[in-house]
């Protein structure tokens, strides 16, 4: 039979009611044939409070332990959905990361996956088994260990069954009904998305969207997965949703698909860095190696023989970025003036496919900022991306002026 994969996001199992929910739509993908694989999360909220008892406990925590303990909300909703499906009369039965078993790395709280042998699980469809409920985020080390996958981890658990399995498909229910073009709370015009490409959606994943993790779409981009995103609260048919697929599948779309936004962006700038060869690995190799996730990059000429130094990244890791560059001042890595941080910025992309075929993007978003008054700090495009850092307080005339200018509450 043909396999299917449907992922459950923490809302969608929150309580007894949405877990007897789900269970029907499990239910009818039954009855049309398909062998299906679900994917659970921990009923909504009960991860933070683990996490929360881990620190509560011990602040310098064991991550192995860490892993057992936040791995547990997974295990629990994957027996309450299978016992639900039991009483549905489906032949179901739960399946934590070990038993599968999901193969990790031993990197604890953020490991990645190696592989995941479908023979057990196969061998219990053949044997009249209809669905396997499989507790999402966690799996197991080489050293026999519990491991998970960092937040939002059930994503990409889901998106590499399919791969394993070759599903038809993987559904990603959720408490939002699809992709939009921008966020519906900032602009009451975003439109949701029948189709949007697999490049287009880690753009807008990684820029701050929330609807899929991004090793999630890294990994469907990778195997050809095919992604559905779905509401769990909303009646469903064949077209519900957003298909998220290979551009090849996709007719026509606008040039650009998407406004995204990130609020927790910092600037950063080094003031007067000698200008020479090797300056650039000097500043960013100690980011790296303190864990930075450094964005958008802006170098200027400041005098003669000097140059000043902007780069971006979020505003929890400032702190840490200002001590590891202060490190490097001290160890003579680095020589600079004076370091600036502005955390009172926002980044607003525009991203589309259609950029690749069509000149002008970059001129009318400037323009349309410009038109509204909003000053740019720092610009960074890619082949289907243009991303500006502004002042904070502009960002949401920023995003709805921009969906307004690209015509995005128009289908192509």
């Amino acid at each position: 039979m043909p396999v299917l994969v449907m992922k459950f996001g923490g809302t969608s199992v929150a309580n007894i009611d949405r877990i007897r929910r789900a269970a029907k739509r499990v239910g009818v993908e039954v009855a049309k044939g398909y062998d299906v694989i679900v994917i659970v999360s921990a009923m909504s909220g009960k991860t933070n409070e683990l996490v929360n008892w881990v620190g509560e406990i011990s602040p310098l925590y064991d991550a192995r332990e860490y892993d057992a303990v936040v791995s547990s909300g997974e295990n629990v909703t994957a027996g309450l959905m299978a016992l639900t499906l039991q009483e549905m009369d489906v032949p179901a039965r739960s399946w934590q990361g070990w038993q599968v078993p999901l193969k990790t790395n031993s990197s604890h709280s953020s490991a990645r996956i190696e592989d995941i042998p479908p023979e057990n699980i196969t061998a219990k469809f053949t044997e009249g088994m209809r669905v396997a409920v499989v507790a999402g985020f966690q799996g197991i080390s080489p050293e026999g260990r519990i491991t998970t996958l960092g937040r939002g981890g059930s994503d990409t658990t889901a998106v590499a069954f399919a791969a394993a399995f070759n599903a038809e498909r993987c559904d990603i229910y959720t408490d939002v009904d699809g992709v939009y073009t921008t966020d519906p709370r900032i602009a009451s015009k975003a439109r949701k998305l029948d189709r949007i490409a697999f490049e287009e959606m880690l753009e807008l994943a990684s820029l701050g969207a929330k609807v899929l993790q991004t090793r999630s779409v890294e990994l469907a981009m990778r195997y050809n997965v095919k992604l559905r995103v779905l509401s769990s609260f909303e009646e469903q048919s064949d077209e519900a949703g957003t298909l998220v697929c290979a551009e090849e599948e996709i007719m026509e779309s606008n040039v650009v698909s998407g406004i995204a936004y990130s609020r927790d962006e910092a600037k950063m700038t080094l003031v007067s860095v000698a200008d020479r060869p090797g300056i650039a690995a000097a500043i960013f190799g100690p980011l790296s190696e303190a864990g930075i996730n450094v964005d958008m990059i802006v170098q200027n000429i400041s005098e003669e023989g000097r140059t000043d130094m902007t780069f971006s990244c979020p505003t929890d890791q400032v702190k840490r970025a200002e001590k590891a560059l202060l490190a490097a001042k001290d160890a003579g890595q680095i020589n600079y003036h004076d370091l600036i941080a502005d955390t009172d910025v926002a980044k607003v992309s525009a991203v589309g496919i259609g950029m690749r075929s069509q000149s002008g993007v970059a001129a009318k978003m400037f323009k349309t900022l410009s038109d509204e008054g909003v000053n740019i700090k720092v610009i960074a495009t890619s082949e289907i991306k243009i991303s500006v850092l502004i002042d904070r307080k502009y960002m949401e005339l920023a995003v709805q002026a921009l969906h307004d200018a690209f015509e995005l509450d128009k289908s192509a």
